[in-house]
């Protein structure tokens, strides 16, 4: 074992395949996470389960630990800035408080000249009926939102008045584009203009939640280079470190936008663990440990489908898998419609 030990805060499937990760690079592992049953703590050297503003938990998680990550955005800024004080917190507290707040990471990604999809800030209902050039749009709440979770599809006003929103929250209003794909970069900054990054992923939701992903993307060079110059700009105004995920709409002109920056590994960058020499998740648990940055070497084409709700079942009573197809259940106790339960990797 070597003498590093990484605290993760989130005990989800991310927080699993970072502690699997870190295993293999002998680094120990401490999550610590408000779910008593989260599936992390099968894969982790040591579990805290306890609420993220208490105190005393918190002091016996940072007590253990040389270095914390999370793998989740919705953590208190305040406990991760308490952290950060004794512990070097990475990604730092800041950069997650600014990708908490949609409007103000739009209005940072706009100050890059990075295209965006437009967007308003929205306080009260009334204040929709005067942006008719804004729909169809996407309602979002500017806080505590993934997985399709605090966004409402809005085609016109008058389908406003059939939703029932308590507007004290803080929403934005997001014109939507004329999509033709959905693509991410995820990429790791280790230091300044240091960093390792993996071609585009194409990606495919449904129901606003990540159904398939593959490489390599159909998409043109110009947007091949365009993508990862702006996540690597993104990364290096963060002064970002560890693994990040840009994702990006492509509309019918084949014009860019950057749709959201996840501070994390991400869900579209699992076919990373088979198809490339170092995954996210291992580049990620390098880059915050201070530990040997490795180029990268993409071994396989691959398309990763991820099984959500009981389509965990059939996998979990008999895999029967081939040569090229790699099964990862999250070991989550209970099933749930459109939960993330695991995924399937195929090599192509």
């Amino acid at each position: 074992m070597s003498d590093i030990t990484l605290g993760i805060i989130g005990g989800g499937q991310l927080g699993s395949m970072l502690a699997i990760a870190a295993k293999k690079l002998n680094v120990k592992t401490v999550i610590f996470s408000d779910d008593a049953d989260a599936p992390a703590q099968n894969f982790c050297n040591q579990f805290i389960s306890g609420n993220y503003d208490d105190k005393q938990k918190v002091a016996d998680f940072v007590n253990q630990v040389d270095f914390v990550t999370y793998e989740f955005e919705n953590i208190p800024f305040e406990t991760l800035n308490e952290i950060n004080k004794l512990k070097p917190v990475l990604p730092k507290p800041s950069v997650n408080r600014l990708i908490q707040h949609r409007l103000a990471e739009k209005d940072f990604i706009n100050k890059l000249n990075i295209r965006t999809t437009r967007y308003v800030s929205i306080e009260k209902k009334s204040d929709i009926d005067a942006l008719e050039d804004f729909l169809p749009g996407i309602l979002k709440t500017t806080t505590l939102g993934y997985d399709g979770k605090g966004q409402h599809p809005i085609n016109s006003t008058e389908e406003l008045n059939s939703i029932n929103i308590d507007f004290s929250s803080g929403y934005m209003l997001e014109k939507l584009v004329k999509l033709k794909k959905e693509i991410s970069i995820i990429i790791t900054r280790f230091s300044n203009n240091k960093y390792e990054i993996y071609e585009p992923i194409e990606n495919t939701h449904e129901d606003q939640i990540l159904k398939y992903s593959k490489i390599p993307a159909k998409i043109n060079k110009k947007i091949f280079n365009q993508s990862k110059d702006w996540a690597m700009l993104i990364a290096e105004e963060l002064k970002y470190v560890g693994t990040l995920c840009v994702e990006f709409f492509i509309d019918r002109n084949d014009n860019l936008y950057v749709n959201e920056v996840a501070p994390r590994v991400h869900n579209s960058g699992h076919l990373t663990i088979n198809s490339y020499n170092v995954s996210q998740f291992e580049n990620h648990v390098r880059a915050v440990c201070g530990l040997e940055q490795i180029p990268l070497k993409k071994i396989s084409n691959a398309r990763m489908i991820n099984l959500l709700g009981d389509q965990i079942s059939p996998y979990r009573n008999s895999p029967n898998l081939k040569e090229n197809e790699f099964f990862f259940d999250y070991l989550k106790k209970e099933i749930k419609e459109k939960r993330k339960m695991g995924h399937i990797t195929i090599l192509i």
